[in-house]
């Protein structure tokens, strides 16, 4: 809902020497470096493209071009190998990039015939190129986009066919529940405060560390199966009674497995904590106390990407916000000022949520409403009407479609009042 705030073939050996591997690598972003970001892989391939030599066919590569936030220059991302003598190439190079769903990243896709070693394209012959966006490709069902390359008049340059893989990083992590019993008192008053923290072993069997308390309630400790669990290594997991002043005192230590503790519940996990300095300086000693794991569960933390990929569409309904307060359409203070150079702040709004939100609906059809307003030709008060004039269908083809039925409206109706959005609320719930 748009109500502003109202203030004023495989590859096989080719002539690929001269140009950089540069297909997993972009240009550093200060900005773009601080935000979350899922990676993904993009997979390139082309069917029947031109043929633009004379006793042979075409040596493809493909170039990788984004687009800067906040201009319209357009910087090269990186490049493919060249692949001999094939109008239907399948690239193995790949290009790695940050996904951002919020963002709508531009991309463009160049083709060349390669005719030398040299990494200046202008040296080759151009076969055409692809514009989407990244949230077009990963958008697409399969997140698989199969489009047409243009750019030579007259002739047809083919098919492209990009694919986006979100790239493995672990993303299943362990829960697990712990209880101990009759641990080796450290405080005078009241019993001991234990917690565990694990490490693993490293390739030269030392150990690294991280912490997981152990309350008295023992709640569950959580750990990221990447982190700890993807190998066979040892854990050893000391047991400390916590103090206030971080002078914890050690009680004593087990090791365990990942395979072990797999097991769940059961008369394998469950550990003597063993204190190696008691256990020298006392013949009768047996143990520290015991832990024992009470429950171990694997959880898989699903991405945005998990959902697109699931066949998850996004649903944009659009309803603007007509009443008086915006201010008159004929003043440049308003913002639904209707300005012959440039959008108004209603038309940007829609334009960046817009085109982000579009990418992910398969039909690109969107309800677009208005409220507040009055409509001829009586001049009744609506707070629910179609912008493209026919209530029983209220569909808009794209953006573009919405940004024109919303300017065809500002010249029709008057703005009024009050603001009551509780009608076009109830419309997209129904």
């Amino acid at each position: 809902m748009f109500g502003l705030e109202k203030l004023p073939g495989q590859q096989k050996p080719g002539r690929s020497g001269g140009f950089p591997n540069m297909a997993s690598v972009g240009d550093f972003n200060v900005l773009s470096s601080s935000i979350p970001a899922t990676k993904v892989e993009l997979s390139v391939s082309c069917r029947n493209l031109l043929d633009r030599d004379t006793f042979s066919k075409s040596d493809p590569i493909c170039v990788l071009y984004t687009q800067a936030i906040g201009n319209k220059e357009w910087r090269e991302f990186g490049r493919t190998e060249v692949i001999d003598n094939t109008l239907n190439p399948d690239f193995v190079r790949k290009f790695i990039m940050d996904y951002f769903f919020e963002e709508r990243e531009n991309l463009r896709f160049d083709f060349y015939d390669v005719d030398s070693k040299s990494p200046n394209l202008s040296k080759h012959d151009f076969l055409g190129q692809m514009f989407c966006t990244l949230g077009e490709i990963v958008g697409s069902q399969g997140s698989r986009l199969e489009k047409s390359i243009v750019g030579i008049p007259g002739k047809k340059c083919g098919t492209v066919i990009v694919t986006a893989e979100e790239l493995g990083c672990c993303r299943d992590s362990v829960l697990m529940q712990f209880c101990a019993n009759k641990l080796d008192k450290k405080d005078f008053f009241g019993k001991s405060d234990p917690f565990l923290v694990f490490h693993r072993s490293n390739e030269d069997g030392r150990f690294n560390s991280t912490l997981h308390r152990l309350c008295e309630k023992y709640k569950r400790c959580k750990m990221y199966l990447s982190g700890y669990f993807k190998d066979k290594r040892t854990i050893k997991v000391e047991v400390y009674d916590w103090d206030r002043d971080g002078s914890h005192d050690f009680i004593g230590e087990f090791t365990t497995s990942y395979r072990e503790l797999s097991r769940g519940q059961s008369q394998f996990n469950v550990y003597e904590v063993i204190n190696p300095k008691k256990k020298g300086k006392k013949k009768k000693y047996v143990n520290s106390g015991t832990v024992t794991l009470l429950s171990f569960l694997i959880e898989t933390e699903v991405s945005f990407l998990d959902y697109i990929k699931g066949g998850t569409q996004i649903n944009f309904t659009v309803a603007i916000d007509f009443t008086a307060s915006n201010g008159n359409p004929s003043q440049p203070t308003s913002l639904h000022y209707m300005n012959p150079y440039q959008l108004n702040a209603y038309g940007m709004a829609l334009k960046a949520v817009g085109e982000i939100i579009q990418d992910y609906d398969s039909d690109k059809m969107f309800p677009a409403l208005g409220f507040g307003a009055r409509l001829p030709p009586d001049g009744r008060v609506s707070h629910e009407f179609a912008l493209n004039g026919n209530p029983q269908n209220p569909y808009c083809h794209g953006i573009e479609g919405v940004m024109e039925a919303y300017y065809r409206s500002l010249k029709s109706v008057q703005l009024y009042g009050p603001t009551n959005f509780a009608p076009v609320i109830n419309h997209v719930a129904r």
